[in-house]
């Protein structure tokens, strides 16, 4: 009965009314953020830079120069550094990109270098089959790397060829080759999926999941696949559109086809052991987002960095960090953003809440909570809320349009400054485009 497209849409039109506050940023002095009064925080810090930017992707990327990178990484570990005289602590951190390794000794360098001023516990890093050499990968584990996350996308090279990847990562065979010679190295190692690609067939989808069980990676994100108004029409010029009609079957099939072994500890992720994950807004209540391109939630309060690596650098060259907007969400919209994420976590813990927001927290999101009980997303108990196969799919859902509205903003930011970003250009042009990153309100 529940599981039509009708209730999903209707559930993401309430969704998108609930959540429409989130994003409206308004004008940031750049001063490092409060530290959090009592809650744990994380580290994200952006590497924006690829090899090849890829028609599907919407995350902040750029085009890698090795000159510019260099640069960026000295800017980062500065502004990392802002961070720590501030009086942060952070329980982990969570390299992300564009693409991390795209300049190893500049990564473990940094790496160092918040292991040197932090206590964490945990180093995360992404990379792409291709940066899977056995010398880095030493290196990565000596430094401390406990979670190696690999974006795959795809094991079907028809699949890799529309997504522009069969030329810079290899074939298939290649890439299984690779990631078969990383296990066993780190405690986690990380395959990324993308599931709904445009030319993708349930076969398609299930070999890869048939593919993924025999490389020895102990971790599985399976992502539904994500984009952005500009990223749309890009996408769909090299790639075709994606059909959400079979959402729902391929979600299932996901699931299903890894069990028992493989089991969920988020909405889309699915690991042989329970710890570890791979989203940090999960991992950490407050995280701290450096970079060009990041996001930070403190206290209630979303930032966003400046999407120019020239005004990025200025700005940590002048003392301040590169945030550029922020938005103090009201107490009842925080109390959503909490409750989606423990959610996507797979379950709301009643104590958790109460010590967090008092019972107030109960009052304000009794709709939410006797909606996902009333269609058999989540079951009562004595914990709180958890998360069912049904509401599994449901949350996936939501995620995926918080993040498509994030994308939204990063078209956005980014048009702002469209010349830099551009293959080749006048170092005037870069300058002028470099003036011009101004916030985004409304």
């Amino acid at each position: 009965m529940f599981e039509s497209a009708l209730i999903d849409s209707l559930l993401i039109r309430i969704f998108r009314h609930r959540t429409r506050g989130f994003l409206k940023m308004e004008e940031s002095d750049g001063a490092v953020p409060a530290v959090p009064r009592d809650a744990g925080c994380y580290l994200y810090v952006h590497i924006p830079f690829c090899e090849a930017l890829c028609p599907f992707c919407s995350f902040h990327r750029v085009q890698h120069c090795h000159q510019q990178a260099r640069r960026y990484f000295a800017a980062l570990r500065k502004e990392i550094g802002l961070y720590h005289r501030a009086g942060f602590e952070f329980s982990g951190v969570y390299f992300g990109g564009g693409t991390p390794t795209i300049e190893p000794e500049e990564l473990v360098g940094t790496i160092a270098m918040v292991q040197t001023l932090f206590a964490v516990r945990e180093i995360s890093v992404e990379t792409n089959p291709r940066d899977l050499r056995p010398s880095l990968l030493e290196e990565l584990r000596r430094g401390g790397v406990t979670r190696l996350s690999v974006g795959v996308q795809s094991f079907d090279d028809a699949l890799l060829r529309d997504m522009g990847r069969y030329e810079k990562y290899g074939s298939s065979d290649e890439i299984v080759d690779q990631i078969r010679g990383a296990a066993g190295i780190f405690p986690t190692l990380n395959v990324d999926l993308i599931f709904n690609q445009p030319h993708q067939t349930l076969a398609s989808l299930e070999r890869d999941l048939d593919i993924f069980r025999t490389l020895g990676a102990n971790q599985v994100s399976c992502y539904p696949l994500m984009t952005s108004p500009t990223v749309r029409r890009q996408m769909t010029r090299a790639m075709g559109v994606p059909d959400r009609r079979r959402l729902r079957e391929y979600y299932r099939t996901i699931v299903r086809r890894l069990a028992p072994e493989f089991a969920p500890i988020s909405a889309w992720c699915f690991a042989q052991q329970r710890d570890g994950g791979d989203e940090y807004i999960v991992a950490a209540e407050n995280y701290v987002g450096v970079g060009s391109g990041a996001f930070s939630y403190l206290d209630g309060t979303l930032h966003a960095t400046t999407f120019s690596l020239e005004a990025y650098e200025r700005r940590i060259a002048d003392g301040l960090t590169g945030i550029v907007t922020r938005h103090r969400l009201s107490e009842t919209d925080r109390m959503r953003y909490a409750l989606l994420v423990r959610m996507f976590g797979l379950g709301l813990d009643r104590e958790w809440a109460s010590q967090r927001y008092g019972r107030k927290f109960f009052r304000r999101m009794w709709g939410e909570l006797f909606t996902l009980e009333a269609l058999g997303a989540a079951r009562r108990d004595e914990r709180g809320w958890q998360l069912t196969e049904r509401g599994m799919y449901w949350l996936m859902l939501m995620m995926s349009e918080f993040f498509e509205s994030v994308n939204t903003y990063r078209d956005a930011m980014r048009a702002h400054i469209h010349e830099e970003l551009l293959p080749a250009e006048s170092a005037s042009a870069r300058a002028v485009s470099a003036t011009r990153d101004v916030p985004v309100s409304g």
